[in-house]
């Protein structure tokens, strides 16, 4: 039986942000990953023209600092999005495409309950600690209650709500009916509780090189510290130490271990020794389920018609798309309709993708020189793609969310207040920081 020091379960951005403060600290750290690759819900490749195209997380915020600190110390660089772009919004609502003017279906007066309803929601969430809404003296009532009800209950018009939805169903998170208000509050808040969801505040830096970059930098700096293909099976946490159990059979032992894999492929192992409330703190979480669709063409075609590449799709399979580099266009899939992505035959799915991009950009968009398809939702070692609160959830999980019960450590997007991949770094390297001082 091998031993070491710390073992870390899964080489995505938090196992990697934990090992490799680890390893600067001169603990001995050995990463077991699952796949043949490091990097988990961050993935890129390279096209023929050398282009770098990213299949999995892609974008951050200024206020993402964790992530931002890391992609320097790593010498990545840091540029702007497609939030830059003074191009204008395609809109395709119930089959008919509309670019230009934002939320093209709302009167004045849906307009102005629009920034009334926000005013409420900006000031509502102000009142959530992010770090703690289980402090909050509503926070029962805030949690069942869904983001649709509340928008509602405050004199939101349909159009409002409408509109709510379609951002929703852009960002592949859950729809309004199933999210938590609570955890929507508690995501704003971090953000600065400005207000809605703001492309400006969540999505307007990334790492030029390509976000998965960030893995791959921290992934060469470890080297032999990371075991590829070795699935674990099962974690026993005993006084004095834990011992890990690899799929194959192979036991290892440790002192600390840390566990830094999504919520799906969590609920798989068979962990002992940790306490009842943790683990079902642990198990109650969830993932919204979405696939990313990418293609790639000669160049940003749609600049030439004042458009910015965004897009916010109603009834198709995508629920939108967005620019991701120069000719590179990136889109999801949202749980809302991944039932019929799923039923739809797998070799027409790209096509389908294709021309609904068509729909939205014009026949050029049906021509791309390549495609590529990440179905995260159904990834074995994924099972999804951001972590979903359904109402409930937030104190259903409880304050014991991104906590540890040392020598049982958790990190990962899944344990911050949403599943970005700021909280991947920032749990990762808070996780090793208070396995450094333990020490």
């Amino acid at each position: 039986m091998t031993r070491h020091d710390v073992i870390v379960i899964g080489a995505g951005l938090a196992g990697l942000s934990a090992a490799r403060d680890l390893a600067g600290a001169g603990t001995d750290v050995l990463v077991l990953e699952a796949r043949a690759r490091a990097g988990g819900r961050v993935e890129q490749t390279t096209t023929g023209d050398g282009r770098t195209v990213q299949l999995g997380g892609e974008i951050i915020g200024t206020f993402h600092t964790a992530y931002r600190e890391l992609a320097l110390e790593l010498g990545l660089t840091l540029g702007p999005t497609f939030t830059a772009s003074q191009g204008e919004l395609s809109w395709i609502l119930s089959g008919r495409r509309v670019t230009g003017d934002d939320m093209p279906w709302m009167s004045g007066s849906d307009r102005r309950c629009y920034d009334e309803v926000e005013k409420q929601y900006a000031k509502l969430a102000a009142t959530v600690d992010p770090d703690d809404p289980w402090s909050h003296p509503d926070a029962v009532a805030l949690d069942r209650l869904s983001l649709g009800d509340w928008l509602r209950s405050v004199g939101a018009t349909p159009a409002v709500v409408r509109a709510l939805e379609l951002a929703h169903l852009a960002l592949a998170v859950e729809s309004v009916e199933r999210t938590s208000l609570l955890a929507d509050l508690r995501k704003e808040s971090a953000a600065g509780a400005e207000g809605f969801y703001n492309y400006d505040t969540w999505e307007n830096e990334r790492v030029l090189e390509g976000s998965a970059s960030v893995a791959l930098r921290m992934a060469d700096e470890l080297g032999s510290r990371i075991r590829y293909s070795s699935p674990v099976r099962a974690v026993d946490v005993q006084a004095g130490r834990v011992d890990v159990t690899l799929t194959s059979g192979e036991r290892m032992r440790c002192c600390d271990v840390v566990c830094a894999i999504p919520a799906g492929p969590l609920r798989q192992l068979h962990i002992s020794g940790v306490s009842r409330d943790k683990l079902a703190s642990l198990t109650r979480q969830r993932h919204a389920l979405a696939t990313k669709f990418v293609a790639v063409y000669q160049h940003s075609f749609w600049e030439d018609a004042n458009l910015d590449g965004t897009s916010y799709m109603e009834h198709n399979l995508l629920g939108g798309t967005w620019a991701q580099n120069d000719g590179v266009m990136s889109g999801l899939v949202p749980p809302e309709r991944l039932g019929a992505y799923l039923a739809t035959p797998e070799h027409l799915r790209q096509e389908k993708l294709l021309n609904e991009v068509a729909d939205a950009f014009g026949p050029q968009a049906a021509r791309p020189l390549g495609a590529y398809l990440r179905n995260w939702a159904t990834d074995p070692w994924t099972q999804g793609y951001v972590t979903a609160w359904h109402p409930g959830d937030v104190t259903a999980v409880g304050p014991l969310h991104g906590r540890h019960e040392p020598p049982f450590y958790v990190c990962g997007s899944d344990q911050w207040v949403c599943g970005y991949m700021e909280g991947a770094v920032r749990t990762g390297r808070g996780a090793a920081r208070q396995l450094i001082a333990a020490q």
